[in-house]
C-alpha cells in the first residue's frame, strides 16, 4: 500500500532531513560487492559487521568500503528533482540537513562534486549509525525544533527505522513505486516533484 500524508501533517512540516546515497545522489554503489568482498553475512549492515571484527581485520575492512564509497563519491549524480526540491526549501526558510552512513570525507566530496547545499551535515564519525535515532534528535535539538515537525526522507529499512525511533516522520524515497515498508513508514515518496509539490500545498 502507497502512503501519503494528509494535509494536518504535511502542514506541520518545519524541516526536512535527507539521506544522502540514493535519495539525493546516485553514486550507483555495488553493495553486494562490497559485502562480498567483506564476506558480511545477510541481514546484518555492512558497519555492524566491521565493528564485530578484530582490530587490524576491523581497519582494513572499513578501508575496503571506504574506498568503495570514494570511487562513488567521484561519480555521484544528483537524483533526478532533488536539486530542485532543496532549492525549494531554501526559498520557504525551510531548515535542511542530511544524516548519512557514508564517511564524512565521502560525503563532502559527492556534496562538492554536486553542488549539494544543506544547513547540516552528519556522517558516520558523528553519531550512532542508521538505524539509531541518535543522529536525527541531534539535528532536531540543533534546530530547536520539535522531532514531531521533522521529516526523514531516506531509500532503506534504517532509515525509516531510525525515523520512528526518534518520533518524525518517515518519508520513503520509493521511485520504482514498490509499496514496501508499509509498516515502517508515513510517506511512499515516488519522485522529489511530487514530493517538492505537496509541500508547496501545505
Amino acid at each position: 500500500m502507497m502512503k501519503i500524508p494528509d494535509l494536518d501533517t504535511l502542514s506541520s512540516i518545519q524541516g526536512v532531513i535527507f539521506d544522502l546515497d540514493g535519495t539525493l545522489a546516485d553514486s550507483r554503489l555495488d553493495f553486494t560487492a562490497i559485502r562480498s568482498e567483506l564476506a558480511c553475512p545477510e541481514g546484518v549492515g555492512v558497519l555492524e559487521y566491521i565493528q564485530l571484527l578484530p582490530g587490524s581485520e576491523r581497519r582494513a575492512a572499513e578501508q575496503i568500503v571506504l574506498d568503495h564509497e570514494r570511487r562513488g563519491a567521484e561519480r555521484a549524480e544528483w537524483i533526478p528533482g532533488a536539486r530542485e526540491c532543496l532549492q525549494f526549501c531554501a526559498r520557504r526558510n525551510l531548515p535542511t540537513a542530511i544524516l548519512t552512513r557514508n564517511a564524512r570525507e565521502v560525503a563532502d566530496l559527492t556534496m562538492s562534486r554536486l553542488g549539494i547545499q544543506v544547513d547540516m551535515l552528519l556522517a558516520r564519525e558523528d553519531c550512532p549509525p542508521k538505524p539509531a535515532p541518535d543522529g536525527l534528535l541531534q539535528i532536531a535539538a540543533a534546530w530547536s525544533l520539535s522531532p514531531k515537525r521533522l521529516v526523514y526522507v531516506g531509500d532503506f529499512l534504517y532509515d525509516l527505522q531510525a525515523a520512528r525511533r526518534a518520533n518524525m516522520i518517515s518519508c520513503f524515497y520509493d521511485p520504482a513505486l514498490t509499496g514496501h515498508y508499509s509498516d515502517e513508514t508515513d510517506w511512499h515518496l515516488g519522485d522529489f516533484e511530487q514530493f517538492t509539490e505537496m509541500l508547496a500545498t501545505a
